[in-house]
């Protein structure tokens, strides 16, 4: 985790974290505190971080560099939301 928040998680890798984080800052202007992740590796993803997260804030937010379809984000709201420990919350 790159900075804690309890109003909306935003997970990100490589380059787009700088972006992230540079957004947590201009939300926190706002009243808004955003938790920024940063995956680092793919495999393994630390999914139990990020569902944990999510279930703190309620909110998800993904950022990637890539495909503007079937990237990881995808993966990321399919893993939260097919989680069992999201949905026993």
């Amino acid at each position: 985790m790159m900075r804690p928040g309890k109003h909306v998680t935003i997970v990100s890798l490589s380059r787009a974290v700088g972006i992230c984080l540079e957004a947590a800052r201009e939300l926190e202007q706002l009243g808004i505190e955003a938790e920024v992740i940063n995956l680092r590796s793919l495999r393994p993803m630390d999914e139990e971080l990020i569902i944990s997260s999510v279930m703190k804030t309620n909110h998800l937010v993904t950022v990637e560099n890539g495909w503007p379809r079937f990237g990881i984000g995808a993966e990321i709201c399919a893993r939260v939301v097919e989680s069992k420990s999201y949905w026993m919350s």
